[in-house]
């Protein structure tokens, strides 16, 4: 019998634990291990009052209809010298300190010199130099007719490669996958070019967007922006990177169990999981976890985060739950960010904030003392079924993306990551009734989260349980398995997955050990504009802020 750690495995040992699963009746033992540390088990037992109907729709449950909290006009939040965001390359445009050609070159040139660093400084995956170029030309001679199509016209920005971008291959992080270049850009991604976006090229990503803690050995992947023997999270890891290291100030990320949210809490950055539709998934390429999956983006600022939102956001006529959204009024997001705090009712469950480390959760509780110093009420709040959302969350994605997968575990398993493959091996011998009845419990979850946002504008929780986890250079090479360190990044990041409801992240400041950790708020379906007012306060009060990392690229500099 092969014996299976509780914590972190890598070299010979993993192999030797993948290979049992495979091929051996120690799958089944394996599948007891996971279930038993990842809180499935727990989950089961939970009595028929805990269950729900079968989902029939995963249009987010609205507590309210209106949100009436007035605005105190307190405009964009002020910056300094860094980060420098969209706004900042807007001004310097305006001024003819730059164009965008000289800032594209600039930010090609920053990427490049990032990649050369020892270990793990890659945030480009593809580089389209020549469309960034000619779209770099086109914003410039519309600067100068004084014609800009909006707050991105010229600004650099990156995608991640789980989307289509014309011309580029749609891998998911796989090394299996033909380099087939996609024919077309996700909606997502012809919106932001249709408004003046200079895409540089794509960004890696953990493997079929499975892990949050940043590890692929199929890619060169980058390191967290603030020390490279930490791991930057995961699934979203180079776009997080990118904008931590100021190679570009907004970039797109994909979202299925706190993948734009950990990096960007991870590498000390601004993230935002709209609600469920908000942002079309139309050339999305990963069939898996199709029900829990959000495009959004990781920013140097609040301001950059609704910017790409307003943009993005709208029904396309191919996402059934795009089409079911509301429509943001004009510049909705952006006056949203001049709020303030006075009048707002945040929901705290004590009980949730005692499963983050200390030294995680004291920046955040800091931070929300000094919102309640700014006039919000902290309301108590119990939320029992939040308890069991990560498990609810594993069971979800788990096998949603397994049954995703038949043709790489027919075709291609020898391929794919240990990981990735112990991960599958696990889920094959998972209960016939385990999704369903996860989807049960998701229910019940659901509801009580509608109820409690009926009484409070936002809940607030701790945006993961721990700092960055540390990493070597094999681990990062051949792979390595971390179910503990898996489940404090995705501790309290399921909540938002699973009922769909808007979650967003800031840099509130640094653990024990000076890594970057956040507050995580999250709102009623469809109003990011409370979510955004709230970060964009703390923003404002100078209690969120991105730290310039030691590399970093100043593209105003040169």
């Amino acid at each position: 019998m092969v014996d299976i750690p509780a914590g972190r495995m890598s070299g010979r040992a993993l192999r030797a634990v993948v290979s049992a699963a495979r091929h051996t009746p120690a799958r089944h033992v394996l599948s007891r291990v996971l279930r038993g540390q990842l809180g499935i088990d727990a989950a089961r037992r939970l009595g028929a009052e805990a269950r729900g109907d079968l989902p029939v729709s995963l249009v987010p449950l609205r507590a309210r209809s209106v949100h009436t909290r007035s605005s105190a006009e307190l405009g964009i939040p002020g910056r300094g010298d860094w980060p420098r965001t969209s706004a900042t390359y807007a001004a310097a445009f305006r001024e003819e300190r730059i164009d965008p050609e000289q800032l594209m070159a600039r930010a090609l040139s920053g990427a490049e010199r990032l990649a050369a660093r020892s270990p793990g400084g890659s945030v480009l995956l593809h580089v389209a130099a020549e469309r960034a170029r000619a779209a770099a030309r086109d914003a410039a001679e519309r600067l100068r007719r004084g014609e800009p199509l909006g707050p991105l016209d010229g600004v650099p920005i990156a995608i991640k490669e789980e989307v289509n971008v014309e011309g580029i291959p749609t891998r998911v992080g796989t090394r299996w996958m033909p380099p087939v270049p996609a024919t077309a850009d996700c909606t997502a991604a012809a919106r932001l070019r249709a408004a003046g976006a200079v895409i540089l090229g794509t960004t890696p990503m953990t493997e079929y967007g499975l892990s949050p803690l940043g590890g692929n050995p199929n890619r060169d992947m980058p390191r967290n922006a603030h020390d490279p023997g930490r791991l930057p999270g995961g699934s979203s890891s180079g776009s997080g990177v990118a904008v931590a290291s100021g190679v570009v100030p907004v970039a797109l990320g994909a979202d299925g169990g706190g993948s734009v949210r950990v990096p960007a809490c991870l590498n000390g950055v601004f993230g935002l999981k709209p609600t469920y539709g908000r942002v079309p998934v139309t050339g999305e390429g990963l069939t898996g976890g199709s029900s829990v999956v959000h495009l959004g983006p990781l920013g140097a600022s609040t301001y950059d985060l609704a910017v790409f939102t307003q943009i993005t956001a709208g029904a396309d006529g191919h996402d059934a739950a795009a089409d079911a959204q509301p429509p943001f009024e004009r510049e909705e997001l952006i006056a949203a960010l001049g709020r303030g705090a006075r009048g707002l009712r945040i929901g705290v469950d004590e009980d949730e904030w005692a499963a983050a480390r200390a030294d995680a959760a004291l920046p955040a509780r800091e931070a929300l003392d000094a919102l309640e110093r700014e006039g919000a009420t902290l309301v108590p709040i119990r939320m029992r079924m939040a308890h069991y959302a990560p498990a609810i969350g594993y069971l979800t994605i788990g096998l949603e993306s397994y049954s995703a997968m038949l043709d790489a575990r027919k075709e291609h398993m020898d391929e794919l990551g240990l990981d990735v493959q112990l991960l599958l091996a696990g889920m094959e011998t998972f209960r016939a009734d385990d999704y369903l009845d996860a989807q049960r419990l998701r229910t019940e979850l659901r509801r009580e989260a509608a109820a409690i946002l009926a009484d409070v504008d936002v809940l607030a929780l701790p945006t993961t349980a721990r700092g960055a986890p540390e990493v070597n250079d094999q681990e990062a090479r051949d792979g390595f398995v971390d179910p503990p360190a898996l489940d404090a990044m995705c501790r309290f990041a399921f909540l938002g997955n699973l009922t769909g409801l808007p979650a967003g992240t800031a840099p509130i400041g640094f653990d024990g050990e000076r890594m970057p950790v956040g507050l995580q708020i999250i709102g009623d379906a469809w109003d990011e504009a409370a979510v955004l007012s709230v970060l964009a306060h703390l923003e404002r009060l100078g209690q969120a802020r991105v730290a310039k990392p030691a590399s970093f690229v100043d593209l105003l500099a040169g």
